[in-house]
Parts: structure tokens; sequence; C-alpha cells
């Protein structure tokens, strides 16, 4: 086995794509070492252990899981349109050098065993769903029952996703239509 020194970075995205297509147990040095066609040494240059791995994983998610997502929204000027954004971002499969589409579920499914995992995914969680009601309260809709609406179905959409390989888009914008029609009402 050639002896390949990768990156941090490049050790993080074989986790998540082991963590989509195998789950956590793939989650050690030694089947990544395997995979990557490098030895356990450079596993141990940057992560003293593997839970240190795991903790930069889900450091690395929950950055991308929200802060890329807020940032990128910054540009549209009005409330609607971030609302639109959004909901086509969130339907759109995400790197597939993260795992792509099963990366979320792979992440949520990790956490129902793992308390750091699960407190990562709570942190997003709140995170997320206080954007929503906010972004839902520019709008001018305070219920915050729309926003656990479309969050509830984002995630159930992503899960089944994984099994009929449908695209989430069009279900996704019909259901932000359908809050948006809420607006137009009022």
């Amino acid at each position: 086995m050639a002896k390949n020194r990768l990156s941090p970075e490049a050790w993080v995205a074989a986790g998540f794509r082991a963590l989509a297509s195998q789950g956590p147990a793939a989650l050690k040095a030694e089947p990544l070492a395997r995979s990557l066609g490098t030895t356990k040494g450079s596993f141990y240059w940057h992560f003293a252990d593997v839970p240190a791995f795991h903790a930069a994983m889900l450091t690395l998610w929950e950055e991308r899981a929200f802060a890329n997502v807020v940032r990128s929204l910054e540009s549209e000027d009005n409330p609607i349109q971030r609302l639109r954004a959004l909901g086509a971002m969130a339907a759109e499969d995400t790197s597939e050098e993260f795992g792509g589409r099963a990366a979320e579920p792979a992440i949520r499914a990790w956490a129902r065993d793992n308390t750091q995992v699960a407190e990562g995914v709570a942190r997003v969680d709140a995170k997320r769903m206080e954007y929503l009601n906010a972004l839902l309260a520019d709008i001018g809709l305070s219920n915050p029952e729309l926003s656990r609406i479309l969050y509830g179905a984002l995630i159930g959409m992503q899960e089944l996703s994984l099994r009929d390989g449908a695209a989430n888009a069009p279900a996704l914008a019909t259901l932000v239509d359908l809050i948006l029609a809420l607006y137009e009402e009022e």
C-alpha cells in the first residue's frame, strides 16, 4: 500500500462518503485508510484519535448545514426570494464529495446512537428552525408551525429520496408556494 499522506479535508470527505454508504461503523482509521489507498499513519498524522476525527466531521457538517447556506442567501433582497432560494437549495443534492443526498439522513441516523452527533444535529435543527421562523415572520407569517411543517417535510423528503430516487425540488417548491399563498390571502 502506497504511503500517501492526505489532507484532513480528504479524510473528512472520505468519512462522509463512508458514513453515507456504509454507516457509522465505517468511520474508523483502518477501513478509511484502505478505501483511500493509504496507511493509518496518515489518519493519525491529522487526528489524535477516531473521536477527534468524528468531531472534525461534525464541525464541518454543522458549518455546511447552516452557516454556508445562510451566507449564500444574503444576496437575495427580499424574504420571499430568500424563502424560494432556500427551498431550492435545500432540495438540491449536496456535493458527492461529501456523500451526496445520503449525507444528511446518514448524519441523522448516526445521531441516534452518538450523543455528540445528536447534540450537533440538535444545534443545526435549532438554528435552521430559528432562521425559518424569522424568514417567515419577515414575510408576515408568524405561525411557528409553518416552519416546523416546512422543515419536517424537507427531512422526510431527504429520506424518501434515498429510497425512490425522486427529486425533492418540485415537491418542496410546491410546499413553499402553498405557504406563500397563505401570505397572499392575508
